[in-house]
């Protein structure tokens, strides 16, 4: 399954899981982890559990093994790496906290930085 394919995957699972606030990164050239990440949130320690699972479920399902799964436990913020592509699906205070989005969307320096370079 292509990478493009699989986010499909899982974006669809997200939205039929009602996950909230689905972000997708395009991360490639930036880290040799993944190619995508794609972060979510769910509106309970359970629902973020049910949500890593079924996409874990549902890659699976379409041939794609889950390289592993961590967090499940507390569900505070479990992720779901499926090579290609890493799911992080937090609670909202979590997500709020570690801003993923913020620190793998950095692609310019900031305005202060180009100041100085003027």
């Amino acid at each position: 399954m292509q990478v493009e394919e699989l986010r499909d995957l899982v974006l669809e699972t997200l939205e039929d899981m009602k996950a909230r606030d689905v972000v997708t990164l395009d991360v490639r050239g930036k880290t040799s982890i993944t190619d995508i990440m794609v972060v979510a949130s769910g509106t309970s320690d359970r629902h973020v559990k049910s949500i890593a699972q079924t996409v874990a479920f549902k890659a699976k399902q379409a041939g794609e093994t889950p390289l592993g799964s961590e967090g499940l436990e507390d569900g505070e913020w479990a992720l779901v790496d499926l090579n290609g592509v890493v799911v992080h699906v937090m609670l909202p205070k979590v997500r709020d906290f570690y801003h993923l989005e913020r620190l793998w969307s950095l692609d310019q320096p900031t305005s202060d930085s180009k100041a100085d370079e003027a």
